[in-house]
């Protein structure tokens, strides 16, 4: 047994997974070989856990690998750069999420799951439009401050992002104009300039 006083309360059985340590494997590899979804075999442990050893054995692995990476995440600070970039980047995508489904203060008070499912695609939906949109205006200005000679660094685009709003208009009139041509998209430009790398 190991303690884990700085995590938790309880201790890691380290026994039980030795024991069970080649079924685990089994399992892993059924999983990473498309035989079985992890989903399934979660379902199975899950649905008889009082008396399956194996999933008592999965659970104490989990407390080893959650020791492990609080461990890592205390002493590597570029870890924790990264987990705080990811991080910070979902909130922004979040609240640019309830920025674009700003009616009823974001709330859905449809009942039927079907609904709500149909509102959060459709607010997606947007919200992957404007962003789209959003990447595709800073790469077209980026390559024309390119070509006028300026000198675009790593530092100046790490303070770009796609969430941005301030530009887009969520009230009053739109004029569509139908005769309006569309522009043409070169997916094979690059967000990041070559030049910059």
């Amino acid at each position: 047994m190991f303690p884990l006083g700085l995590f938790t309360d309880e201790s890691i059985d380290w026994s039980l997974i030795e024991k069970h340590l080649d079924d685990m494997f089994r399992i892993a590899i059924s999983i990473q070989k498309g035989r079985i979804s992890a989903s399934t075999i979660l379902r199975r442990l899950s649905s008889f856990n009082r008396k399956n050893k194996l999933y008592f054995a999965f659970q104490e692995l989990g407390k080893v690998m959650r020791s492990v990476f609080l461990l890592q995440y205390f002493r590597l600070p570029e870890m924790r750069r990264d987990i705080n970039h990811a991080t910070t980047i979902s909130e922004a995508f979040n609240e640019f999420i309830q920025w674009v489904g700003f009616g009823n203060n974001g709330m859905i008070t449809e009942n039927s799951r079907d609904e709500q499912r149909k509102i959060i695609k459709y607010g997606h939906l947007v919200a992957n439009a404007l962003i789209f949109m959003n990447v595709y205006d800073q790469t077209k200005i980026l390559q024309e401050l390119i070509a006028d000679g300026y000198h675009i660094t790593p530092e100046i685009l790490a303070h770009l992002g796609p969430f941005r709003t301030a530009h887009l208009n969520r009230f009053g009139k739109y004029h569509i104009d139908e005769n309006r041509p569309v522009f043409e998209i070169n997916y094979s430009d690059e967000l990041i300039p070559s030049s910059v790398n």
